[in-house]
């Protein structure tokens, strides 16, 4: 992180990963509505792990962009063996990384020993847990001077992923749709939200009126010249933040309902056909006890005569 790059890739992450998550949750809900099963991660076709590995992959290249491959000397160490000031952030972003890389591997171990879904899910929510914790505290605690407008964007973070932390906690015991459906909606914002974060603090064209980007210990940072344009900078990224809010809620509750259409139809269709299979049966059964009624009646009066 600390460039355009550095928020946009991982943002792009959280963001599939999260419409992912919320497609399937949508999908299995409206399958079935009255028996809603929680699932902590879900399979693809072809490749059935493809979402742990992602997760894994991603969070490796992660840490040795921050690590290796970012820093000028390909490793974050001084000379003396100790971290430099300026490199503090990489260990702390490279943290994040490697807490959501543990969280993939053990839910595949997991899944490995124990398939089914019920027996480990709790476990894994609260890996899950952990993994949005330590997010939260690194970028609350961070080294960065985060005073200016990045602070303002990294506050809005914060309560993003506050959210995902709180909903992943209530699944470590209780379960439901809508709980599934804010988790998945969070994490998506969360890519959304630095996304936004990479285009708007590290593109001079994109710095609010009376701001610019300055080059600060290896890293650039967004400065203001006076304390009102800082506080008019502010003010727009609490704008900002609340637009995207709204599209957001627009988007999920859109997804849901577009979603449910199309799999309550085929729910429906199905539920059709099997009411005319049962009508077709039904004049056969008729028709049965009919011809067993006028037997009945025949041997009566036979046995009249």
């Amino acid at each position: 992180m600390g460039s355009l790059v550095g928020h946009v890739l991982p943002g792009l992450a959280f963001y599939l990963l999260g419409l992912w998550h919320l497609f399937n949750h949508i999908k299995i809900h409206a399958l079935n509505p009255n028996t809603y099963t929680f699932f902590p991660w879900f399979p693809t076709p072809k490749i059935k792990y493809l979402e742990l590995y992602i997760i894994m992959a991603g969070s490796c290249t992660s840490i040795s962009m921050e690590l290796f491959i970012g820093p000028h000397r390909h490793q974050p160490l001084d000379t003396d063996g100790t971290i430099p000031s300026y490199h503090l952030r990489n260990f702390e972003h490279s943290l994040i990384s490697a807490t959501f890389f543990m969280y993939a591997f053990f839910t595949l171990v997991l899944h490995k020993i124990r398939p089914k879904v019920h027996q480990y899910v709790g476990l894994t929510q609260l890996l899950g847990s952990l993994a949005f914790a330590q997010m939260l505290l690194l970028f609350h605690l961070h080294s960065t001077d985060h005073k200016g407008v990045e602070g303002q964007y990294h506050f809005f973070l914060q309560l993003i992923i506050f959210v995902s932390l709180t909903t992943t906690l209530m699944c470590v015991s209780y379960t439901s749709f809508l709980l599934s459906f804010v988790r998945s909606l969070s994490v998506l914002f969360q890519g959304i939200w630095l996304i936004v974060m990479g285009f708007m603090l590290w593109t001079p064209q994109f710095m609010p009126k009376g701001c610019f980007v300055n080059f600060e210990e290896g890293h650039q940072v967004a400065r203001c010249h006076s304390k009102e344009a800082l506080k008019r900078a502010k003010s727009l990224v609490n704008i900002e933040f609340s637009c995207y809010l709204i599209a957001v809620a627009i988007f999920g509750v859109s997804i849901y309902l577009f979603v449910t259409k199309i799999y309550s139809k085929n729910v429906e269709y199905q539920e059709i056909l099997a009411f005319q299979d049962e009508e077709e049966e039904e004049p056969i059964d008729a028709e049965g006890q009919k011809m067993s009624i006028i037997g009945e009646s025949k041997s009566f009066i036979h046995m009249g005569k």
